[in-house]
């Protein structure tokens, strides 16, 4: 293969940070690109759905920000309330409604086919399923991958390959002096799933307003918002703490879906924890409802972990998202995080590939990264796993600084909640200041 038909990039993963950063590499800066993926398909399993301020800022840089707010939608109320239901303390987005950059919701699966249907259509992206990478590698001038195909083994070359294959990434193993993840697995196990709320099937008629017709509809069997509950809600109990999140916001049924993830005793199978699902829900669900109350779209355990990569840069080999990093899913800081390295990363590939930057700037985009983990995204993510599991409800704003501080402020100091609603900015880093050019990139012909 010529140097002028081979990609300049590849990445390894088809998930939504391999795919943005394809995206955004040829899109903005005129560089061939293949993503290679093991599966048959994309990923649709339950994942993350929140996107903070940053992850905003570079979804908007690809030209993909205004339609992703069409299919998802903007969160208004964050809460912390007790098992009861009685609210503890929160925070008001719509205090932050005029902020282009405020957080929206979108759950990944979502994410995940928008950005295939751009990547699939944008020259200079190649993608290709069944292809399991098994073995990475590279000289002074260039890195390879060898892919198991169904056709056998073949070594595909570039100038870097970007590892955006998940928690159980191979890239990894290659750049990891042993292979490691630095960490730990905290011993809660969690089960997720997405619920839809049923609705009657017996038609409710009622007079229309303007007196002239009658209007029919179904009456929903079990609607959270009855019993008082915001877009999102975080309970805190020691055995019964999880979280009860909107996923949609839209009038049609057939979209009314919310997402939550409880903790479970560990060690049981995954067959045990869903016998115990139904009476989980009657617990933890406002009204206590009962199976025929709701239906679950889909439903897994899961376990969480605190980790994150010594490197993510050996040479020409590099990480970004969960296959660097990981931590609980409570608060959006994995998916924004892994968003914000894809961001990062783009600048310093297209300001090398422009000759705009030294290939040193890829240094200085595994510590930022590595740093911008361990000074707020580690720290944020233990606190809020804490804060659920740990936390007596009845003293939490004696005892826990943070909602003390929401309660405090909630009347009377919109500059400081303005502060906390958009501190997720913490994680952005702009890597073209490092530029030696500093003119706008111009697509090569």
């Amino acid at each position: 293969m010529s140097d002028t038909d081979r990609p300049w990039v590849i990445v390894v993963g088809a998930g939504p940070a391999g795919l943005l950063l394809s995206v955004m590499l040829a899109k903005l800066a005129g560089i061939k690109v293949q993503v290679l993926e093991a599966n048959s398909k994309l990923d649709v399993s339950l994942r993350a759905a929140y996107y903070g301020p940053p992850a905003a800022v570079e979804l908007r840089r690809a030209g993909l920000l205004d339609e992703i707010r069409r299919e998802g939608f903007q969160p208004e109320i964050f809460c912390w309330r007790k098992l009861d239901g009685s609210y503890i303390a929160g925070l008001d987005y719509r205090k932050v409604a005029d902020n282009p950059d405020r957080l929206f919701v979108l759950p990944l699966d979502q994410l995940g086919a928008l950005l295939y249907r751009h990547a699939s259509t944008t020259p200079g992206v190649e993608i290709s399923f069944n292809h399991k990478v098994t073995e990475v590698g590279q000289d002074k001038d260039d890195a390879w991958v060898q892919v198991e195909t169904s056709t056998g083994l073949h070594r595909l070359q570039a100038k870097y390959v970007v590892g955006c294959d998940g928690a159980s990434s191979t890239v990894r193993r290659f750049i990891s002096e042993d292979g490691g993840f630095p960490g730990f697995t905290w011993d809660n196990q969690i089960m997720t799933a997405n619920v839809r709320l049923l609705r009657d099937p017996t038609p409710f008629i009622c007079l229309n307003p303007d007196f002239r017709s009658w209007l029919t509809w179904e009456k929903i069997l079990y609607p959270f918002d009855k019993f008082g509950y915001s877009d999102v809600q975080f309970i805190i109990h020691s055995e019964h703490w999880h979280l009860l999140a909107r996923l949609s916001k839209n009038p049609n049924p057939d979209d009314d879906v919310w997402r939550i993830a409880y903790g479970e005793i560990s060690g049981l199978t995954k067959e045990e924890l869903l016998a115990r699902q139904p009476e989980k829900f009657s617990v933890l669900l406002p009204g206590n409802p009962q199976p025929e109350d709701y239906k679950i779209l889909s439903i897994n355990p899961y376990k969480t972990h605190q980790r994150l990569v010594d490197s993510m840069r050996k040479g020409r080999l590099l990480l970004a998202a969960d296959a660097a990093h990981l931590c609980p899913p409570f608060g959006g800081l994995g998916l924004t995080g892994g968003i914000v390295d894809v961001g990062g990363l783009y600048d310093c590939l297209a300001g090398i590939y422009h000759e705009k930057a030294e290939e040193s700037i890829l240094d200085l985009y595994s510590e930022v990264r590595r740093q911008k983990y361990i000074d707020h995204t580690d720290p944020m993510t233990k606190a809020n796993l804490r804060r659920l599991t740990e936390l007596d409800p009845d003293r939490a704003l004696e005892d826990d600084k943070f909602l003390k501080l929401l309660d405090e402020i909630k009347n009377n100091n919109l500059e400081a909640q303005k502060e906390i609603l958009m501190g997720d900015m913490k994680l952005y880093y702009d890597f073209t200041q490092h530029y030696k050019d500093k003119t706008p990139i111009v697509k090569r012909a």
